[in-house]
């Protein structure tokens, strides 16, 4: 749980009141692709949001991560629960057997998203400008 809770605040850096998404937003920092965040669906106590970077394609961009992520609000956790099958990394498709490769899933899916969210904020990407200013940015 203390990392869904570092998922939390990480997240909150980025995005501020997590309570009070609105629907899609785009962060936009010079020298790095587009990180877009968009509300899926919306409960009292829980949110659904999926967290992807835009990359530059020759056609058009691509997502990637493109993660769906639950935030529990009244517990202050955050829980990455998907990777799009074709963009998981290998250490999420290894081979092994029910609950420990459930749990080795869950575990990396969360530590790759608290990572990602660690190198967002440092490079400079926000969606709230109350996030920057609490930051100090």
């Amino acid at each position: 749980m203390g990392l869904y809770e570092s998922n939390f605040i990480r997240l909150g850096w980025l995005a501020g009141d997590l309570k009070s998404l609105p629907g899609r937003q785009t962060s936009a920092v010079r020298g790095d692709c587009d990180l877009v965040l968009t509300v899926t669906e919306r409960s009292p106590y829980t949110s659904t949001v999926n967290l992807t970077y835009l990359l530059a394609d020759a056609g058009s961009p691509k997502l990637y991560p493109d993660m769906r992520v639950r935030i529990y609000h009244d517990a202050h956790l955050v829980e990455a629960q998907q990777v799009a099958e074709a963009q998981g990394p290998r250490l999420l498709k290894a081979p092994r057997g029910g609950a420990e490769r459930e749990l080795g899933q869950r575990w990396a899916r969360n530590m790759m998203l608290n990572k990602w969210l660690e190198y967002c904020v440092e490079r400079g990407h926000r969606f709230s400008a109350r996030t920057e200013a609490r930051l100090g940015a």
